[in-house]
């Protein structure tokens, strides 16, 4: 498990929350990681991205200025960071909002239809979750089974109720062909 990875799109689409989900699942395997996020004041429709680093080897810097994985949930995020993936790094899009494809061709880009298929699954706000099953099938940065324990961690008590439909968006991601 390595990776040096970009999350962006709006607020309220749940950036934050998978950073954090491949962050506990970093640390659950023992591993080095970062975590920095970056919103606007508007929360909710503002812009916002999250770099996450996992690593063996210690963490010199946590800028993630040139991504091997890079989550684009909304146009202007793909517009703003797809030139700064790595050569042969991966690109995940949600294809149900954003109608085009990458400009690059030294990457490994991936159209996922998370936030049509969270909706048609009665999980509307969980379209983040299903991309975050989508990369872990992709490039391997964890497993299932480490996923499923750091949603048991991640969720709090009080939502206990959000973790079976959490595990549900994963495993729709991980199965998306």
């Amino acid at each position: 498990m390595k990776g040096r990875m970009l999350l962006a799109g709006f607020g309220g689409q749940g950036i934050l929350f998978a950073g954090k989900l491949f962050t506990y699942a970093g640390m659950l395997e023992g591993k080095n990681v970062t975590n920095i996020p970056e919103y606007g004041p508007e929360m909710r429709g503002g812009t916002c991205n999250c770099s996450v680093i996992i690593d063996e080897d210690p963490i010199g810097s946590p800028l993630v200025l040139e991504p091997d994985i890079l989550i684009a949930m909304n146009l202007p995020s793909l517009d703003r960071f797809e030139k700064s993936v790595a050569p042969g790094g991966k690109i995940f899009i949600d294809s149900t909002l954003i109608d085009r494809r990458t400009v690059r061709d030294d990457v490994d880009a991936y159209y996922i239809p998370a936030t049509r298929l969270a909706s048609d699954a009665g999980i509307a706000k969980l379209a983040n979750v299903i991309v975050v099953g989508k990369v872990i099938r992709e490039t391997g940065i964890c497993s299932m089974e480490i996923m499923d324990k750091v949603l048991e961690k991640v969720v709090p008590p009080t939502r206990a109720q959000l973790i079976a439909p959490n595990k549900k968006a994963l495993e729709i991601g991980y199965r998306f062909v």
